[in-house]
């Protein structure tokens, strides 16, 4: 006899038992209770075990059949009466009997479909549900991903109408391999599955052989893989990829275009990836071209060099491009400068390429001849540019900015002019030339501004004249007569001279007089002005500068010789015909009316205050001369030699 170690003991002394019935037994395997615990008809019952521990059956308080039968139908004998029958057995509903008893069919039904031209039907699997417990049926259709079709429950659970006298459809009306019509759609039962399979013969219903489920055409052709012809490769694309990886070939080329209407020719960098053999053609994208910036005219591709023979109606336009429609695919050896490659229709002519291209085409193809191609280019028409004439509003110069940008800046400015002539100002008298008498009578101020070449105008204010002195002219540039806005040519320092006349704006002034800073900075910068118009301030000076004297001196001046006053009568009665307004005869009275006693001389400062009224312009140059020559001593003035120039 032996001993085996207990499952999961070590074979050691202590671990290990002897069973005595393994002599005339067989050997025990299992050690478990049985269990006494079940469920029947949906109620919990408890039953005695009929195996013990290692299988063993118990036959201790167990009946057998016979005994139990005659138990059940055999009730004692009493002495007073007749023994009661058997009552029958308890009623089981029907809810309770086939409760979650469904039979299953596979069926299928046909879908037309209208607006399809690659499928005229569709078939859609479908399992149709028989309750028991209460003949209702429901069909369901499983849920294919992405089918975009209503699936899932296609009926509700309910009893199914048969036909229009009220009958509905029973488990005996299905059978395998028959039709049945529920609301107008036709299903076709093809199998059930096995527990259908044996109630419906249990029943005694024969049932007709299982039909193979019929699939939709259209599924399965979109299932099958495509079958593509593979052509064997000469190159191993890993190893051109791992060799070439980030080295690509440039080409400079161009596009002639100028046949064609509005057409010009274009630059563009045609790249060449030597990892795949794909292309890419590139826009030269220059400032000011009049193009939008996409720089990209054909993205990386393989560009299709031969394709196959095929029909001219073919929409390729609208179709990708596979291999079948293609022979030949262009590589690095389309391309050579000098050569002229066409890539989808439109002819590519390249003139240069780069250093690492020279290297890798010298290396492979052992080709040398990269000479560059010239390519003359069209200078394009220069279009004169048309400017607007001066509207007469703002400065020339900062009005011009707009006809040069849309964004005008301002005009620059001398900064070191206006630093060494700041507050620098050149003061002149005008006399306005006017056919209304009221108007030469008035006076202005013009002020040059040494700093920016402007000018402003001023009047006086004169009491009972009738005129509104003040600001008669801003300041801003003046531009000479004659001049054109492209050619604009502005009054300066040496154009304003005594006598001069000057255009502002349409009117016209004389210069009378200036002041005293005038003469200063003509004689300081006497070779930026005329000999002619320093001599002309100098001798309007003049008087002014002998009355000085002759107040400062002790002794009277002399009078100058007849002679020389008799020329300068001439000279002043000649100048004086421009000036019609003068009134000869009432000048002649007002300085009589004024000498009460006389004498033939008058006050200086009657004098002059007389001639003002009367608008004798005393500030030119030959009346300062006259009177100069008419003064008789410090303070006197004879006005009979004066009024000789004023014959009546």
């Amino acid at each position: 006899m032996s001993s085996e170690p207990g499952p999961g003991l070590p074979f050691l002394p202590g671990c290990a038992f002897r069973d005595p019935m393994l002599d005339f037994l067989p050997q025990k395997t299992s050690f478990h209770r049985s269990q006494t615990l079940g469920y029947k008809n949906g109620y919990a019952l408890s039953r005695l075990p009929t195996v013990g521990i290692g299988g063993e059956r118990l036959y201790v308080n167990q009946l057998s059949q016979p005994d139990l039968d005659e138990l059940s139908n055999t009730r004692p004998v009493l002495t007073y009466g007749q023994s009661k029958l058997t009552p029958p057995s308890g009623f089981v509903p029907a809810h309770v009997a086939f409760d979650k008893k469904i039979l299953k069919f596979d069926a299928y039904f046909q879908e037309d479909v209208p607006l399809s031209a690659e499928e005229a039907y569709r078939i859609r699997q479908v399992g149709i549900y028989y309750f028991l417990e209460d003949d209702s049926i429901s069909v369901m259709e499983p849920v294919v991903q992405n089918s975009g079709l209503p699936q899932g429950k296609l009926l509700r659970r309910h009893r199914v109408p048969k036909n229009d006298r009220g009958d509905h459809y029973h488990w005996k009306d299905l059978n395998r391999g028959m039709n049945i019509t529920m609301y107008s759609r036709t299903y076709r039962i093809v199998d059930c599955d096995p527990f259908t399979q044996v109630f419906l013969e249990s029943q005694g219903v024969e049932l007709n052989p299982p039909e193979e489920m019929v699939f939709d055409p259209y599924t399965e052709k979109r299932r099958m893989p495509i079958t593509k012809y593979t052509p064997p490769l000469q190159v191993d694309r890993l190893k051109q990829f791992l060799t070439y990886d980030k080295q690509v070939l440039r080409f400079y080329a161009v596009w002639d275009d100028a046949a064609s209407m509005f057409g010009e020719r274009q630059p563009y960098i045609i790249h060449y990836y030597l990892a795949d053999d794909t292309v890419e053609v590139r826009e030269v994208y220059q400032k000011n071209d009049g193009r939008h910036p996409f720089p990209v005219l054909i993205k990386r591709q393989r560009l299709p060099k031969t394709f196959v023979d095929r029909k001219k109606t073919f929409p390729s336009c609208v179709l990708e491009i596979s291999d079948l429609e293609v022979l030949e695919w262009h590589t690095a050896k389309d391309f050579a400068v000098g050569k002229a490659t066409t890539i989808l229709g439109r002819t590519f002519f390249i003139y240069d390429c780069d250093n690492f291209t020279r290297n890798f085409y010298r290396d492979k193809f052992g080709i040398t001849d990269f000479q560059p191609v010239e390519i003359n280019k069209k200078q394009p028409e220069e279009v004169p540019q048309v400017i607007p004439p001066y509207n007469g509003f703002g400065i020339l110069e900062d009005s011009l900015q707009n006809c040069f940008s849309l964004h005008p800046k301002p005009p620059r400015k001398d900064i070191i002019k206006m630093l060494e002539n700041d507050h620098k100002v050149l003061r002149y008298q005008l006399a306005l030339e006017s056919p209304n008498p009221e108007d030469r009578k008035r006076r202005f101020i013009l002020s040059y501004f040494l700093s920016d070449d402007m000018i402003s105008i001023y009047e006086p204010r004169v009491r009972n004249s009738g005129i509104i002195g003040g600001k008669y002219l801003g300041k801003t540039r003046v531009a000479k007569p004659g001049s054109t806005t492209e050619n604009a040519t502005y009054y300066e320092p040496s154009d304003l001279t005594i006598g001069s006349a000057i255009e502002v704006f349409g009117h016209r002034f004389v210069i009378t007089g200036a002041d005293e800073y005038v003469l200063n900075y003509m004689e300081s910068n006497a070779e930026s002005f005329p000999a002619a118009a320093l001599q002309a301030l100098r001798e309007h000076f003049r008087p002014q500068q002998v009355v000085k004297e002759t107040a400062n001196s002790d002794f009277p001046m002399l009078g100058s010789s007849r002679q020389e006053l008799d020329e300068l009568i001439v000279q002043v009665q000649e100048e004086l015909k421009l000036r019609e307004y003068l009134n000869n005869k009432n000048i002649e009275e007002a300085f009589l009316q004024c000498d009460k006693d006389g004498s033939g001389t008058l006050n200086r400062e009657t004098f002059l205050d007389l001639c003002n009224r009367l608008n004798v312009p005393t500030n030119t140059t030959l009346l300062n001369k006259l009177i100069h020559l008419c003064s008789c001593g410090e303070d006197k003035i004879n006005y009979r030699d004066f009024l000789r120039a004023f014959p009546s």
